[in-house]
């Protein structure tokens, strides 16, 4: 015989299940998104992508030309661009900013385009016209020939090729370090990195040398925080803000991914991680990827 009590339990759990969901989880299979097929050869590698919602604007930044002096010492600026596309990924604009980027982002809080370019650590020693840079843009969203400076030089970022995300909600960055697990948490305001996260890839199964070398995105989704992408296993591996693995969403079969991929193409914006196939097109594609059920789906993506 049910007992009242056991009664009146039962039917109330039946009477939620209707609205009881599943946890939320990574994507074992990644849904692919838009293709940004470049209209332009990357004036060396494309190094980070950036979407101003604003505008419903990509901005993809090359990077790989530095600043040098000349005989005189005068400035010789970097010959990298930055290109701009639709949310469709027609191409509308190019720019040369005179900035070796190595991270594009859009900061939600001064909202602006903001730019991290090589060496912003010093750690190659001094070189010219490095740091963290505001660009401008104009009422339509097209790149301004104008750069606001931001910081210089800060130690606290590490490797001079890092390509650091931005955590908005706590106005920090993450910058990843080559050759390792290790993602260094860093504050402008001081010279030395605020925490370590090491990323638990023992539990992803994967080798440092897998992985990429100098990027790994701030996804802002809790529990999902950090993704980075494994190149010998075209995968996105996903773990926690401390870094426990927490998923793998895997990659197409038919994208070929180069060892150059270990260095540069990986970037997130707009809910997506985009990665860069250099054989499809005449100058490459960046494919994205929706990893999460938690990240935006396409209908909101427009």
């Amino acid at each position: 015989m049910i007992t009242q009590p056991r009664l009146i339990l039962a039917v109330a759990l039946l009477s939620l299940g209707t609205s009881v969901q599943a946890p939320a989880a990574v994507l074992a299979e990644a849904e692919e998104h838009l293709k940004i097929v470049l209209a332009k050869p990357p004036t060396s590698r494309p190094m980070s992508i950036a979407y101003v919602p604003d505008y419903k604007r990509y901005y993809v930044a090359d990077g790989g030309f530095g600043a040098t002096l000349d005989a005189t010492g005068g400035l010789i600026p970097s010959k990298s661009e930055i290109h701009v596309y639709s949310e469709r990924g027609d191409y509308l604009q190019s720019m040369r900013l005179g900035l070796d980027n190595r991270s594009l982002y859009f900061n939600r809080n001064t909202q602006r385009l903001e730019s991290i370019t090589f060496n912003v650590s010093s750690f190659a020693g001094f070189t010219p016209y490095c740091g963290i840079f505001g660009l401008k843009l104009n009422e339509q969203g097209d790149l301004l020939p104008e750069t606001q400076d931001i910081l210089n030089f800060n130690p606290a970022f590490g490797d001079a090729s890092t390509g650091p995300s931005y955590d908005p909600v706590d106005n920090r960055y993450l910058a990843k370090q080559p050759r390792s697990n290790k993602v260094w948490v860093v504050k402008t305001d001081k010279r030395e990195k605020i925490a370590e996260i090491e990323l638990d890839l023992d539990a992803a199964g994967v080798q440092p040398d897998a992985i990429s070398d100098y990027f790994v995105a701030w996804t802002g989704i809790a529990g999902e925080e950090l993704a980075i992408l494994d190149i010998d296993h075209k995968a996105i591996l996903v773990f926690d803000a401390r870094g426990k693995f927490v998923g793998r969403s895997q990659l197409p079969a038919d994208i070929k991914l180069r060892a150059q991929n270990h260095y540069n193409g990986s970037g997130y914006a707009n809910g997506l991680f985009f990665v860069y196939s250099e054989t499809e097109g005449p100058y490459g594609t960046l494919r994205s990827f929706r990893i999460s059920d938690q990240a935006p789906r396409p209908s909101q993506l427009r």
